[in-house]
């Protein structure tokens, strides 16, 4: 079973819906959601907030965490899976923000830099990775990191 099958399955069983926010993966995380049959069943929405100013308005994320922290940091990945799961009503909200490149890079953020989050009304949990490769597959292995991660919350969960 694939992982977005995995996901899709134990949403079905527990009676739970999700719903995404994404930057990094520009889209991934739902396409990959909604590869699986039935996916309307479980998949509420998702939000491609590349630009701050999307991510203020559309996701609610905090200017200051913004400004304090930058885009590509735990909270404000914390603050866009929060986000999406209020703006649709879902059980579960997951989110991507990092640094795919191949330029935007830096000492301090290094282009594979991501940090991957989701969230229930209950708990959170936002995991940092630094991946290598080429652009697609820092993306690819984001979206992999955020289902995987909302398969950890799941396990966890009320």
């Amino acid at each position: 079973m694939s992982l977005p099958e995995e996901l899709g399955s134990i949403l079905k069983a527990k009676g739970k819906t999700i719903a995404t926010a994404e930057s990094c993966t520009g889209g991934k995380v739902g396409d990959m959601i909604t590869s699986v049959p039935g996916s309307s069943d479980y998949f509420l929405g998702g939000v491609v907030s590349y630009s701050n100013d999307a991510k203020v308005s559309l996701l609610g994320v905090d200017t200051g965490a913004l400004k304090a922290d930058g885009a590509v940091s735990e909270m404000v990945a914390r603050q866009m899976a929060d986000g999406a799961r209020e703006r649709f009503g879902a059980d579960v909200g997951i989110s991507t923000t990092g640094i795919a490149g191949p330029g935007g890079g830096s000492a301090e953020k290094p282009v594979g830099l991501v940090f991957v989050a989701a969230s229930t009304s209950d708990m959170s949990l936002c995991r940092r990775h630094v991946f290598t490769g080429a652009r697609d597959d820092i993306k690819t292995r984001s979206a992999n990191a955020a289902l995987a991660l909302a398969l950890e919350l799941l396990a966890n969960a009320k």
